[in-house]
C-alpha cells in the first residue's frame, strides 16, 4: 500500500511539474515539440542530475511511465489552447500565471520530498546536508533547466524564496523521515514546500537583491 502511494505521489508531481513546463512553452509561442521537451525536462530533468550524481542510472530511463505521464501532461494544455483560440486572449494571462505557480509549487514540494527519499534509500540516511542537496536539486533542477532552455529568468533565483522554500522542506522532511517513516516524509516535507510558497506569494516575500540605477 505504501508503495502505491509513494508512485501515486511522484506521478502528481510529475503532472504538476510537466504541466508548468508545458505553460512556459504555450507562453513562449513554442510548437507542439518544444512544448513537450519543456514538460519532460521539468518533470524528470531534477531526478536525472541526482540520479547521475548517485551513480545510478536514471529512473526516467528505467521507468519510461514517468516520461509517459509527463508527455500526456503537457499535451493536454497545448491541445486545450490550440483547439479553443480564445482561451490564448490576454485576459486569461492571470489565470495561466495562477495554474503556473501553483503546479510548479506543487512539483517543487514533492520532487523536494522524492529526492530526500532517494537519498535515504541510496544509504545516506545519516547525512543531513547530503540528503538536503539531493533533496533540493530534485525539487529544483528541472524548473531551471526549463526556464534556461526557455530563455527565461530561472525561478530558483527571483521568484518568491524559490529555493529557500525547498531547502525549508528537505529539512523537515529528513527530521520527520528519521522519526516516522517515509510517507509521513514526503507529505510532511511536500506541504511545507508549499505553504512557504503559497505565503511569499500573498505577501510578496522576496530574497534581498542590490538594484543599481542604470
Amino acid at each position: 500500500m505504501q508503495a502505491f502511494m509513494v508512485l501515486l505521489i511522484e506521478l502528481i508531481g510529475t503532472v504538476a511539474f510537466s504541466i508548468s513546463g508545458a505553460m512556459v512553452g504555450i507562453r513562449k509561442k513554442m510548437d507542439i515539440f518544444g512544448v513537450l521537451v519543456l514538460g519532460v525536462v521539468t518533470a524528470v530533468g531534477g531526478g536525472m542530475m541526482r540520479d547521475v550524481i548517485l551513480r545510478k542510472t536514471p529512473s526516467a530511463f528505467l521507468k519510461p511511465i514517468y516520461v509517459e505521464v509527463a508527455v500526456i501532461s503537457a499535451l493536454v494544455p497545448f491541445i486545450i489552447l490550440y483547439v479553443n483560440k480564445k482561451m490564448v486572449h490576454s485576459k486569461y494571462q492571470d489565470f495561466y500565471a495562477i495554474v503556473m505557480f501553483l503546479m510548479d509549487s506543487l512539483g517543487l514540494g514533492i520532487f523536494t520530498a522524492m529526492g530526500i527519499s532517494t537519498g535515504v534509500n541510496a544509504g545516506y540516511e545519516d547525512n543531513m546536508f547530503f540528503l538536503c542537496f539531493l533533496g533540493t536539486l530534485t525539487g529544483v533542477g528541472g524548473g531551471l533547466l526549463r526556464d534556461m532552455m526557455a530563455g527565461v529568468p530561472p525561478y530558483i533565483f527571483v521568484k518568491h524564496v524559490y529555493a529557500c522554500a525547498s531547502i525549508a522542506g528537505a529539512i523537515c522532511c529528513v527530521l520527520v523521515y528519521r522519526s516516522y517513516g517515509q510517507l509521513p516524509a514526503l507529505i510532511v516535507g511536500t506541504a511545507v514546500v508549499l505553504a512557504i510558497r503559497i505565503i511569499a506569494a500573498h505577501y510578496r516575500w522576496n530574497l534581498p537583491c542590490v538594484k543599481l540605477e542604470e
